[in-house]
């Protein structure tokens, strides 16, 4: 990590504000290095953490944080105290993700009042995150009022899907008028890795049919045509598609009238079940897959299940996106659990070797740091792991928006 910036470089703050954590990065967007990181985490408990990256060294605290302004003011605090100094690193932008842009957002957007409007409408389609990013946003336009605040939205990659891919068979007038269709997320780390692909084969981006595997605790799919999203796993919200941490994923809709009607359970109930009691913890009640893979190892039938399930689901996308896309060059895996996991990387695409899918084992062994190819020489798809970079990505695109 870089303990200093030249000065007459730039740098932007990116912000990333939950609904108990605000997580940020200062970075050089041009050389894409991060100055300084650090989370704020347990905000509204008795006892908040935090933790701040700079100089190579990391800073612990517990300390109250009531709200996100405290948070924020820590952060601030933490720059003045620790570093980097932000006047120094010639801040001219603060970045901030949104997880929901709807049908309106169709990439960055420079904040104004009647985007914080906007933003805080589409919030019935992402109620866990979207108030949680405002409140962020207007908190750091308060504490940091001198430079331009932009809002970077997970969804905006995906307002390209053609329409047949976009809409659920759901009837036309319901779907309309509260906004049902599929919109996907994780889109900036989706956009960002299609790109790096380009560069790292050194290839046109445009001549590239690509399927991206986002694989963290919350984990999703797409096929990207020339650069351009034409499928994603994700739908109305990130509980749909691919098997995750603690989310089902795909499930028959009417579990949901099933469990409402014999099991008594309320549609909060449901909720909470489906997105943070399910996916791999629901099945072997761990979501760390380092232990996840040690339960397997000592011969639990309720990981290996659960191993098996999130496999399976992985290759039945990578077919379904390969005729989808009608031809397949490449497979990039991506974020934490595709970055570091050799056994899901090789699972996901045991089999496929008759779509000329392959991955060479010595190549995929270990965690990856770095772009690397795991496919064998002459593959006719090309497997590669490619460590995303959302803040860089948000930090770029916020200076594409205000022009620096």
């Amino acid at each position: 990590m870089s303990t200093s910036t030249p000065a007459s470089s730039t740098s932007v703050l990116v912000v990333n504000s939950g609904s108990s954590s605000v997580k940020y990065q200062l970075v050089d967007p041009a050389s894409g290095d991060a100055i300084a990181s650090g989370i704020v985490e347990r905000i509204g408990d008795a006892l908040g953490s935090v933790k701040h990256v700079a100089h190579g060294d990391t800073t612990r605290r517990e300390v109250p944080v009531p709200d996100h302004a405290e948070a924020l003011r820590l952060v601030l605090g933490l720059f003045d105290e620790i570093g980097p100094d932000l006047a120094s690193a010639n801040v001219v932008a603060v970045g901030h993700r949104v997880v929901q842009g709807g049908d309106l957002f169709d990439g960055p957007t420079l904040v104004t009042p009647e985007v914080e409007q906007q933003i805080e409408e589409l919030s019935p389609l992402a109620p866990l995150h979207n108030p949680a990013n405002l409140t962020g946003i207007r908190v750091a336009q308060a504490l940091l009022p001198d430079v331009p605040h932009v809002v970077v939205f997970d969804t905006a990659f995906f307002r390209t899907l053609p329409d047949a891919a976009a809409t659920y068979a759901v009837e036309a007038s319901v779907a309309a008028e509260h906004k049902v269709r599929r919109y996907g997320a994780h889109g900036t780390s989706h956009q960002y890795v299609s790109q790096q692909v380009a560069q790292i084969l050194d290839r046109p981006l445009e001549d590239l049919h690509q399927i991206v595997l986002h694989l963290g605790n919350g984990a999703s799919a797409s096929a990207v045509r020339g650069g351009v999203a034409v499928e994603t796993s994700m739908g109305l919200t990130p509980l749909e598609g691919l098997v995750m941490g603690t989310r089902s994923g795909d499930v028959d809709p009417a579990v949901v009238f099933h469990l409402h009607r014999n099991a008594g359970m309320s549609i909060d109930e449901i909720d909470d079940l489906l997105n943070r009691r399910s996916g791999v913890k629901g099945l072997a009640g761990e979501s760390d897959f380092r232990a996840l893979h040690d339960l397997v190892a000592e011969g639990h039938a309720g990981a290996r299940l659960a191993l098996d399930v999130y496999l399976h689901r992985l290759r039945k996308y990578v077919g379904a996106y390969h005729a989808v896309l009608g031809r397949l060059d490449v497979i990039t895996f991506t974020a934490g659990i595709g970055e570091n996991d050799d056994i899901v990387r090789l699972g996901a695409l045991s089999g496929l070797e008759a779509l000329g899918i392959e991955v060479d084992a010595a190549r995929n062994e270990g965690r990856k740091s770095e772009p690397t190819v795991i496919s064998p020489d002459g593959a006719k798809v090309t497997v590669l792991v490619v460590p995303t970079n959302e803040e860089l990505a948000i930090a770029r695109q916020a200076l594409d928006v205000i022009g620096a």
